[in-house]
């Protein structure tokens, strides 16, 4: 009688890693995406700045800007005693 021939398994990977290695795994994880996050602000406000003007303020038309500013009423019993 013939031999019965045993189908081989494949060779699985195995990673065996303990608790401290997964926890660096993390802080490295965690590290690279801050990194990302922050080019990514940095590269979107230097954009933002190109598109605007270095102040900002370069697309709004000067009279437009004046009347944007603050504007302090005095009643006029009150500019008595400012004026002494």
């Amino acid at each position: 009688m013939a031999a019965v021939k045993k189908k081989k398994k494949a060779n699985k990977i195995k990673f065996e890693l303990s608790l401290p290695a997964i926890g660096g795994i993390a802080v490295v994880c965690f590290c690279i995406f801050l990194w990302m996050y922050l080019l990514g602000i940095w590269t979107g406000q230097s954009l933002l700045q190109k598109s605007y003007g270095e102040s900002g303020m370069d697309a709004i038309d000067p009279s437009a800007a004046r009347s944007l500013q603050p504007v302090l009423e005095i009643s006029p019993s009150k500019k008595k005693e400012v004026i002494r």
